[in-house]
């Protein structure tokens, strides 16, 4: 049955108006009405593993300060970013003091050096390259990403590959990576504008894809643009599946927009294809968006992450290892289903005590090394972390004896 509207005095008015400016100013700085909010895909259970019987952990090195992303070069020299500028230089197991470079970075939150990567045909081609916030225009906080050149004991900056990244105190991606395909991975962050991940002609809140030398690859989902993919929110980890070559990227999920915490993903990365930040969160089934593989709730949150390739580690090929922050757990996500490689049917939490005190603390890289065993990275000194006497350290995983 309907009813009549009858008017309102002037005080409920008032009210009213008062009721919509605010909501009208809340949508206005958040960007919009926010996500259509889906639940979890189906995961397996997660066993907690505070011991792991499998591995033996040694320190291979110590002393760093907010350790981001490690390189192993070819000739057994190992590069690690320091998030406060520096990049480290590890040869024959010592940490040496000098700086192999130091990059003028804005080291504010979460911003500073982040991503390592070394060029896919290094030596040949003696080229390091580097992702870091600085100040630009007006001081803004702007992300790039930069080559340097190789000379043993040290780089030297010699070109800027890609600039004009968004960036923020937080939400700044930092993964860099080369595929199979000899390209240039970027993870990139919205820079707390979530619009920022759907507009195309933005490279905040994307996975871009460039030469090399910072061109454009005529290959790319949309010719002329460096965005491979889109509607990210904060890119962390990039890794290929061994099997089919499939791009996976680890990803923060909310903090506090719209009230939403939590929700940090892995998805599969397909040429083109848009997962939904700030449009959808979870698994909302609509059309144009990506679901996400795996989503976490409470947060983890992630870091870098790497498909296990080796033959050191028995019983772990073809596993993807992802660190993680928050929960202080390096998280081992297992393919097993035969003619369904990306099918994910166990997840185990090492090193983890509870949902959030590891043995070691704050993970945020993982990587394997050449001989096959894997590493990472402690970041117990970002600010958020319980400091160890011996923080922060690059943990080495062996085989038990």
């Amino acid at each position: 049955m309907s009813r009549r509207w009858s008017p309102p005095g002037r005080l409920v008015l008032c009210l009213v108006a008062g009721i919509l400016l605010a909501g009208a100013c809340a949508l206005a700085f958040q960007g919009g009405p926010g996500p259509v909010v889906g639940p979890a895909p189906p995961m397996p259970a997660e066993r907690f593993r505070p011991s792991v019987d499998e591995v033996r952990v040694e320190i291979f090195a110590r002393g760093l300060e907010v350790p981001w992303s490690i390189v192993f070069l070819p000739d057994g020299r190992v590069l690690v970013s320091e998030r406060p500028g520096r990049i480290r230089l590890i040869q024959r197991g010592e940490l040496r003091r000098e700086p192999y470079a130091q990059l003028p970075v804005l080291h504010s939150g979460e911003g500073g050096l982040m991503g390592l990567a070394a060029h896919p045909r290094f030596p040949a081609e003696p080229s390091i390259y580097a992702m870091y916030t600085y100040s630009g225009e007006r001081g803004h906080p702007t992300n790039r990403v930069v080559r340097l050149r190789d000379r043993g004991t040290h780089g030297v900056q010699e070109a800027v590959i890609v600039d004009g990244i968004p960036g923020a105190r937080f939400h700044n991606g930092g993964r860099i990576r080369f595929g199979p395909d000899g390209r240039l991975y970027i993870g990139t962050g919205d820079a707390g504008q979530p619009e920022l991940a759907q507009d195309p002609r933005s490279l905040g809140g994307k996975i871009l894809r460039v030469e090399p030398d910072g061109r454009v690859p005529d290959d790319n989902p949309v010719r002329g643009s460096r965005v491979f993919s889109m509607g990210h929110r904060n890119v962390q980890g990039l890794a290929w599946h061994p099997g089919t070559g499939t791009l996976f990227a680890s990803e923060h999920g909310p903090s506090g927009e719209w009230g939403l915490q939590g929700r940090d993903t892995v998805r599969i990365i397909i040429p083109g294809g848009n997962h939904g930040w700030p449009r959808q969160v979870g698994v909302a089934g609509r059309p144009g968006f990506q679901d996400p593989l795996l989503m976490w709730d409470p947060s983890v949150p992630p870091g870098g992450m790497t498909f296990y390739t080796g033959k050191l580690l028995r019983g772990l090929e073809g596993d993807l290892f992802l660190a993680t922050l928050r929960s202080e757990h390096l998280q081992r996500i297992m393919f097993r289903e035969a003619g369904r490689p990306h099918q994910v049917t166990g997840l185990e939490r090492w090193f983890a005590r509870a949902r959030r005190e590891g043995v070691f603390g704050r993970l945020r890289d993982v990587i394997q090394g050449p001989e096959g065993a894997l590493y990472v990275a402690t970041s117990n000194r970002d600010g958020r972390g319980t400091v160890r006497p011996d923080d922060d350290k690059i943990l080495r995983l062996l085989p038990a004896r």
